[in-house]
């Protein structure tokens, strides 16, 4: 089973590769990852995912809980929530395929960033099955270069 999971954690040097070699050492396995400050420059947000049974994700729970530098840390797939990976990639534009290219970028809500005469740059952010199905659409036309970020995710209504 896929687990969403967000800690929130001091803002200090090492914290992400402390926590990264901690899941590491037990054996877990870091599915997606995404680190980046928050409201408050002090504290980052960690969201990431990680694959096994409540079992393993109440174990990857404790063990973030021991370490000093997170302060807290939630199960975001359990709550009602919004989930989004953002991708950037290059696409080949031979054979006059760019305005075929351009419709399903429109299609797919998403947008040409850059152009040259040889490809297109397109930026997309959506949840992770969008994003999937729109890389198999574009394998036909050749894909130059792909990069995506890890997923972020944020429980829907108030936070406490």
């Amino acid at each position: 089973m896929r687990h969403v999971l967000c800690a929130l954690v001091q803002n200090v040097p090492g914290v992400l590769s402390h926590i990264a070699g901690m899941l590491a050492s037990r054996g877990y396995n870091i599915d997606s990852l995404a680190v980046g400050e928050t409201e408050d420059p002090h504290l980052s947000r960690m969201t990431f995912v990680v694959m096994g049974d409540d079992a393993v994700l109440e174990q990857v729970r404790k063990q973030l809980e021991k370490i000093v530098t997170v302060v807290r840390v939630d199960d975001i797939g359990s709550q009602d929530h919004v989930e989004r990976d953002l991708m950037l990639m290059k696409v080949a534009t031979a054979n006059g395929t760019r305005s075929e290219i351009r419709e399903l970028v429109e299609i797919f809500r998403g947008r040409i960033v850059d152009v040259a005469p040889e490809m297109v740059m397109i930026e997309m952010s959506g949840q992770e099955r969008k994003i999937e199905a729109f890389i198999e659409m574009m394998r036909p036309f050749g894909i130059l270069e792909l990069v995506r970020t890890g997923r972020i995710a944020m429980a829907r209504g108030k936070t406490d």
